[in-house]
């Protein structure tokens, strides 16, 4: 079945292995043209294949080398039919050209997916504008590996998801092939195009990258040099940084928010002042590698899992760097909460307030409640484990209680009943 918050993304009759992209791209008059070959196994019998792509016009199309019955493209749904109906277990392959102008998908939480900066791009897909840029089955639980060949003027820096394995110039272009071999999910993969440096850092062992244009390099440097500290502190709390590398890509617009992607995050300017005023986000983004990049969602009405998760962080680190403790931040957020009514329990808050304020908030909370009642021994045994179990997997809040429940000598289904099943706002735990 489709994903009750997102019912027009996706197909459920199949599962995507590996995603191949082979792009070319005009930054003056966003012109786009690719092919793209899905490599994909039928979980049922398969008359019809049925893919997400927005706002660009398809040319050709094969499954497993040879011309298909139909192809109609209405709104975001590419519908192929193949010659002949693809077996269930079998796998298969589908080949598409496709080109135009791409642009921003709208949606109720706004504009999603690619989206043309002051000069360059950046895509930032979640929960569901993948669509953008590339054919896809548009699953938050479809996970697929990426072999992406994106190339444009030589004078702008590419940056994707995964390892740069290859750079050619020629005749004015770069081609950049970046090959991501962990499993993701279609909302974290990206590109960002612009007139960028890329600084090589050392993150506790990571190999890591800061990439922006040369003017904000001393900001950048001065924000984001509690980096590597970040990242020994989360592997200790949260187990090994699950990816090779950890890119930050800082663009020379504001941006609203920065998002995290697989293996990396995107910040605007306005989140290097050169003073450590968004470090909480620095944190949280890099937070999400663990909790939403590696550990992923089956289904986005459990996005406290993601969200929660990145925001209890926040106040870890926090309380590790002799800032605020992570209790003196819960009783802070827990006041807020107090005096407003949430509309929804957290273990389902609807689609239209999946990325509401409270919910990141409360899922900290829950987290917090959970922290004093089994004590940090357990607690962090427990993060580490779940980080271990589910890496590169997607994951449901049943299956944490599960896991959870085997670090308490206390049952722990009025905490979770309380903190996630109910409305209500229950009383923090001293």
């Amino acid at each position: 079945m489709t994903d009750p918050y997102l019912r027009t993304n996706g197909d459920d009759g199949y599962g995507v292995d590996r995603y191949e992209l082979d792009l070319r791209y005009k930054v003056a008059n966003n012109r786009l043209e690719g092919t793209a070959t899905i490599q994909a196994t039928a979980f049922a019998t398969l008359p019809v294949i049925t893919l997400d792509l927005s706002n660009l016009r398809v040319g050709r199309v094969l499954v497993d080398g040879q011309k298909i019955g139909r192809a109609t493209h209405t709104g975001h749904k590419l519908k192929l039919k193949p010659r002949r109906p693809i077996p269930a277990g079998n796998a298969f392959t589908v080949t598409i050209d496709y080109a135009g102008a791409p642009g921003p998908r709208r949606s109720r939480w706004g504009q999603l997916g690619w989206e043309e900066l002051t000069d360059g791009v950046l895509v930032a897909s979640q929960p569901s504008g993948a669509s953008t840029w590339f054919p896809c089955n548009d699953r938050v639980d479809d996970k697929a590996q990426y072999d992406i060949r994106f190339r444009t003027d030589h004078a702008y820096t590419v940056v994707c998801n995964g390892e740069l394995v290859d750079k050619r110039t020629a005749s004015g272009t770069t081609q950049w092939r970046y090959v991501q071999r962990e499993p993701t999910s279609t909302y974290l993969a990206t590109v960002e195009i612009g007139r960028y440096e890329i600084e090589r850092i050392d993150l506790a062992g990571v190999r890591g990258s800061l990439v922006h244009p040369r003017a904000l390099r001393g900001r950048v440097r001065a924000d984001f040099g509690k980096l590597g500290r970040m990242m020994a502190f989360f592997s200790e709390c949260f187990g090994p940084y699950p990816f090779p590398s950890y890119t930050v890509v800082v663009t020379e617009d504001e941006l609203e928010i920065p998002l995290e992607s697989q293996g990396g995050a995107t910040f605007g300017s306005n989140h290097a002042d050169g003073k450590g005023g968004s470090e909480r986000l620095v944190a949280h983004e890099l937070a999400h590698q663990w909790f939403g990049n590696s550990v992923g969602l089956a289904r986005w009405s459990d996005i406290w899992l993601n969200e929660g998760f990145a925001c209890y962080s926040e106040w870890l680190w926090s309380e590790h760097r002799g800032g605020p403790s992570a209790a003196s931040l819960a009783r802070t957020h827990h006041a807020i909460l107090a005096r407003t009514t949430q509309p929804a329990p957290l273990i389902d808050p609807g689609a239209a307030r999946m990325f509401d304020d409270w919910v990141y908030k409360r899922g900290a909370l829950t987290l917090h409640a959970l922290r004093r009642r089994i004590g940090d021994e357990r607690f962090f045994e427990l993060l580490r484990t779940w980080t271990a179990q589910r890496s590169h997997g997607t994951a449901t809040t049943s299956e944490f209680r599960v896991l959870a429940a085997a670090f308490s000598v206390r049952p722990l289904d009025d905490l979770f009943d309380a903190w996630l099943g109910a409305v209500e706002l229950p009383t923090l735990p001293r």
